[in-house]
């Protein structure tokens, strides 16, 4: 029925229709997207927006995913590169899934962003954030397209240094919660070449203070002979 009266040209009748909708459903992603389109395509930018703007801050809906995106692809659609960047950032604030991190990234390595160096830092601090929350599936999605933006953009330089974060495919064993009888099943992990480093860090230290440890014992031990010798 709206697409009937936009076919009229009847806009204000359309939006009226979306109103009521939208108190009865506000959590229809779905019918503000197309109510935001339907204001940039009258030219009315500022009114699609504020729609833009009403719509995210919506205690509840039903696919988030979908209205931001629209709302970044509005930003970039009217060149308005620094709006579509704090919009990504606002995004990150709440949820950091690895789609949006390679989506942001791959936004500044565009003509509207900021380059190819912006891109990789964007790439870096998902990659960080990630590895903070050992969520090594999405480490290993965003790698796979940060060697692809590289072979695209960068070096033979740039891409080694991505390659070098690369993970080996490993199988592990692990008990079955399903199991009453304590069974094991095997899985497929990642071993990453940084988290390595980061436990041979960890092994060093432990070694290093076990040997103080081994010393002290043996100074006390130094001790106690001696006052043995006193005594006699």
């Amino acid at each position: 029925y709206i697409a009937l009266e936009l076919a009229l040209g009847e806009v204000d009748r359309c939006r009226a229709l979306y109103n009521n909708y939208l108190k009865a459903m506000p959590h229809n992603c779905r019918a503000w997207s197309k109510y935001a389109e339907l204001e940039k395509a009258v030219g009315e930018t500022e009114r699609s927006r504020a729609l833009y703007e009403l719509a995210i801050a919506q205690q509840a809906l039903d696919m988030p995913e979908m209205l931001w995106k629209g709302y970044i692809d509005f930003e970039i659609d009217e060149g308005d590169a620094e709006r579509a960047r704090k919009l990504y950032e606002r995004l990150l604030e709440k949820t950091g899934h690895v789609k949006v991190w390679i989506s942001f990234a791959q936004f500044e390595g565009t003509q509207i962003g900021k380059g190819v160096p912006v891109a990789r830092e964007v790439f870096q601090r998902g990659y960080d954030q990630l590895k903070a929350q050992g969520l090594n599936e999405e480490r290993v999605l965003l790698l796979d397209e940060w060697r692809a933006f590289e072979k695209k953009n960068g070096d033979a330089t740039s891409l080694s240094t991505v390659d070098a974060k690369m993970p080996r495919r490993i199988k592990r064993k692990r008990m079955r919660d399903d199991d009453e009888d304590g069974g094991w099943e095997e899985y497929f992990d990642y071993q990453f070449p940084d988290d390595d480093a980061g436990a041979a860090a960890g092994n060093y230290k432990i070694l290093e203070m076990a040997a103080k440890w081994k010393e002290q014992m043996a100074a006390n031990n130094d001790d106690d002979s001696d006052l043995d010798s006193d005594d006699d």
